[in-house]
């Protein structure tokens, strides 16, 4: 017998029993008679008994979702599917689940692994944003809540393993299309926006040559629409009374349409030409855009930074909040925005794996995963007249709380008269020296009075490289059974580049009606009260030159210090003992290993400094910085019996800092008189010196698998944290760097810098319970209902270096996650419920920075019911299933608030699926 085939045995095994490779069989035997019945168990049963079968064979403390077949898992997300797991729970980004936190830990501190290897991300940091990666194309996910030696990432919340399917485990040939409709509870929000969409997916595997090579691809196509009602409000003034009550500054609700479109493609080609040789190599191929279409009216208000506007009445004070109020001589921004976001990804692996003898395997594994991300958001505005103190004034009353969305208004123009409401910008913000000189004007009358749009323009290119030689080894030294060993590199560059564009109307400083051809009717905002508004095609107005364009940066330092390049190399040797033996007659299995981690940092931006014409001068920053980690790993597993097991684990985790507080970009002032800390340079940007976050966790739990499909577990787990993250002064050595403003090299090289520091820490707990019950174990009777439940609850006391308490991003204390199922003679119903209490997420704000909220909890429910025509008897339907999918039947918004009041409010309404599978 070969060492795969020994290595491998007890999972196989676990699989035969719970779902067989091919038809997942099971046998039942009724009493008094010796014949076997054959019973087959497809579909989302057969799917919960392979994720429980991962979970009990894992080596440490795992959450496992399986497809009943490719393109088939249980949620259309995989976020989806996550947030049902134990201790996980998603934040949706418009609309979509998409960034998941494990065990209270945001989404920077896990990694994310596909096949195995750890993957490049689309945003500015290292969290995976799920709704990239399409569901259908996956075979299972893995999350690991306690490492192995072996795990070629590292993440103090746990690594999320996505997986595709082997062929010639398969080891059948299947050919399947699926297919969705897709639509959504809200009509259209905008006219020229989506409300029906569609997906499909074709599957096909195949072995040949006797089954010694294996293929498997997928292609899918998504267009998945989205709708929204949302509330946005600027913030709340406190200085219009002695007692510091707030009133409200201003605020920009908007409706949104959008549609992601997403094309993918995944193959799979393994060989085995002997038994002591398996070769896979894989590919995955997205391209994902996401547009959206915003239009709303942008409300100064209590900050109306416009010299006609007045409060003229202020009411009734509740909570320390101002519940209603009218303003005059307000000017408002009537925006129609659009907004792009493009990403191309691509991962190619090829894995070896040789039994160099009956004891001893080697393997090899090469790959390279890469994105491009390009958005593109587009603010387009118009109003009653240019500037502050032109055009027609309106008279605007709030009343706040009195509806969902957050304030209802009542005002005195119809924003939907194309001869009132006219191109151009009707503030006076976005000033610029350079947007000033531009335009030609030198005294104070049109001055700051040339924004009539912009355009933030971010890109991010994310490149991974990783090679891998281990070697596994069966011994016999005492207890241990088993030893594998290797050394792994990694090399990751993630470059960012921020720009940013106003946009001026070349008939400046006039304001132009919107010609006849660009005018797409109107879009409703009765959900805050302000009735009907224009709608036009901005994004032809652009095209057709109506507008000129200007960098932002040439006057404001922001972009340069949200541009620049991070380069990691991570080099990585590992070694791990399996083990086995008894503890008082009971089986005691589990694993030790040590993981070293050396990592190489390079950090390259611009050092700038405005000129005394306001004008950004730059010179080029490039630093460096290194360190390396220990990284031991203990699991034990005590079986107690053939049910019951007890696990613990016990391990070193670190997670490197978010790559845009590690960059060499600096805002930089020189003086030649030094400060009171003794330093000539003052600085703020990134911090390339940041030390990873470093954590000691203990899990111990009890697993009881009472029946095949069928287990409870509860679960206890701490964390001490230490060398967290928090604002605050470092220092950095200029040595070389010219101040850009003098073009000297200056004497006193080092700086101080403000920006994220190491320091403080603190710990983490919790616990889980997770069950899942098939109700056969009552009664035979009820054979194909059950339930899926668990429980976490979680605590910190973290504190800041200075001894402030501090909350976690993504903490939230309390989740829960149910699903109730029927699935028996073909039909299938499922209703799910997840629910997590308030936490702090985040949410894009203005140049797409990532910016923390307090997010209110919510609970989401989804519903669906289908039939499997293969128990129908009905010649040629045999590979047809067809499903009905409601989700957020409850119409949960999202929803954050600045102190009691609320600051978002999303409403994105429910979503409908109707499809079918067909597998020939």
């Amino acid at each position: 017998m070969s060492l795969t085939n020994k290595r491998f045995r007890p999972a196989l095994l676990s699989a035969a029993i719970a779902a067989s490779t091919v038809s997942g069989a099971a046998f039942a035997q009724e009493e008094g008679n010796t014949e076997l019945e054959e019973i087959t168990v497809t579909g989302f049963r057969k799917s919960v008994m392979d994720s429980i079968g991962t979970k009990r064979d894992a080596k440490g403390v795992v959450e496992a979702i399986s497809a009943e077949d490719i393109g088939k898992l249980p949620d259309s997300s995989i976020a989806e599917s996550l947030a049902r797991l134990p201790g996980l729970a998603a934040q949706r980004l418009d609309g979509r689940a998409s960034r998941v936190t494990i065990r209270g830990f945001g989404e920077n501190e896990s990694a994310t692994t596909f096949n195995g290897r750890e993957q490049v991300s689309i945003s500015d940091n290292r969290g995976v944003e799920f709704d990239l990666y399409p569901s259908e194309i996956m075979s299972a996910v893995t999350v690991h809540k306690t490492p192995t030696a072996d795990l070629e990432a590292e993440g103090i919340a746990g690594v999320i393993d996505m997986q595709t399917i082997s062929p010639l485990e398969r080891g059948e040939r299947v050919v399947q299309f699926n297919g969705q409709m897709e639509m959504t509870s809200f009509d259209k929000l905008n006219p020229d926006g989506e409300d029906q969409g569609q997906r499909a997916t074709f599957s096909y595997v195949d072995q040949f040559a006797d089954d010694t090579v294996g293929v498997a691809f997928a292609y899918s196509t998504m267009s998945s629409p989205n709708q929204e009602e949302r509330w946005n409000a600027w913030g709340y003034l406190d200085y219009l009374d002695t007692d510091g009550n707030l009133f409200l500054g201003g605020a920009k609700p908007f409706v949104r349409s959008s549609v992601l479109d997403r094309d993918s493609a995944m193959l799979v080609v393994e060989a085995q030409p002997t038994e002591r040789l398996n070769m896979t190599f894989d590919a995955l191929y997205v391209d994902f855009v996401d547009e959206k279409i915003l239009r709303g009216i942008e409300i100064p208000y209590g900050w109306g930074q416009s010299s006609t506007a007045s409060i003229t009445s202020m009411g009734e004070v509740e909570n320390g909040y101002y519940t209603s109020g009218t303003t005059e001589g307000e000017h408002l921004v009537v925006r129609n925005d659009l907004e792009t976001r493009e990403a191309e990804l691509s991962s190619f692996g090829f894995n070896t794996k040789f039994d160099a003898s009956e004891t001893l395997q080697l393997e090899f594994d090469v790959s390279h995963s890469a994105v491009e991300r390009q958005i593109w958001s587009y603010e387009s505005y118009a109003g009653t007249g240019r500037g502050s103190s032109q055009g027609i004034n309106d008279e605007l009353s709030f009343t706040l709380g009195s509806g969902a969305a957050g304030a209802m208004f009542e005002s005195g123009i119809d924003y939907s008269d194309w001869d009132i409401i006219q191109l151009g910008g009707p503030l006076s913000w976005g000033g610029s020296a350079a947007l000033n000189d531009s335009l030609g004007i030198t005294g104070t009358e049109l001055a700051n009075t040339g924004q009539d749009g912009f355009i933030n323009a971010p890109e991010i290119d994310d490149e991974l490289t990783s090679l891998k030689l281990a070697a596994t080894q069966m011994v016999e030294v005492g207890i241990v059974n088993e030893i594998s060993y290797g050394v792994s590199y990694r090399d990751r560059e993630k470059t960012k580049r921020s720009e940013g564009y106003f946009l001026t109307l070349t008939d400046f400083p006039s304001t132009v009606v919107v010609p006849d051809k660009y005018r797409l009717g109107t879009a409703s905002l009765d959900f805050i009260g302000m009735g009907d508004m224009i709608a036009y095609d901005s994004a032809a107005l652009l095209a057709d030159g109506y507008y000129t364009l200007l960098q932002e940066s040439l006057t404001n330092s922001s972009h340069l210090t949200k541009s620049w390049s991070v380069n990691e190399k991570v080099t990585a040797a590992f070694a791990q003992a399996e083990f086995e033996t008894e503890v008082a007659g009971l089986a005691l299995t589990g694993n030790a290993g040590l993981r070293y981690v050396y990592t190489e940092l390079q950090s390259a931006g611009a050092a700038g400094s405005p000129d005394a014409n306001g004008i950004i001068q730059t010179v080029p920053t490039d630093l460096s910085h290194d360190y390396s980690h220990l990284l031991p790993s203990l699991n034990m597993a005590l079986a107690l019996d053939d049910q019951q097991t007890v696990r613990f684990g016990a391990a070193k985790t670190i997670s490197r800092a978010r790559m845009d507080e590690m960059n060499a970009s600096l805002s930089v002032s020189y003086s030649e008189q030094v400060n009171q800390e003794g330093y000539n340079w003052s600085i703020s940007g990134g911090n390339p010196m940041l030390e990873p976050k470093e954590a000691i966790g203990v899990d111990l739990s009890y697993e009881n698998y009472f029946v095949e499909d069928g287990y409870f577990s509860v679960a206890l787990f701490w964390k001490d944290l230490s060398q967290w993250t928090f604002g605050g002064n470092y220092l950095v050595d200029l040595t070389g760097v010219t101040d850009p403003v003098s073009g000297e090299v200056p004497a006193n090289p080092i700086a101080l810098g403000s920006g994220t520091v190491n320091g403080g820490g603190g710990t983490l707990q919790g616990y889980e319970l997770s069950v899942s019950l098939p109700f056969h174990v009552f009664n035979e009777n009820l054979d194909g209902f059950g339930l899926i439940a668990s429980h976490t609850g979680v605590s910190s006391d973290i504190q800041d270096p200075n001894g402030n308490d501090y909350e976690l991003p993504g903490l939230s204390d309390s989740i829960q996650s149910m699903t109730a199922y029927y699935e028996n003679y073909g039909f299938s119903a499922r209703a799910s419920m997840r629910k997590r209490a308030d936490f702090k997420g985040e949410v894009y704000g203005i140049g797409f920075d990532a910016q923390q909220r307090n997010v209110v909890g919510e609970t989401l429910v989804d519903a669906q019911i289908g039939y499997d025509f293969a128990e129908s008897g009905i010649g040629g339907l045999e590979g047809l299933s067809v499903f009905l999918q409601g989700q957020n039947l409850t119409n949960e918004p999202f929803v954050t608030k600045n102190g009691a009041t609320i600051q978002d409010y999303q409403n994105y309404g429910k979503t409908y699926l109707m499809g079918f599978s067909y597998k020939l």
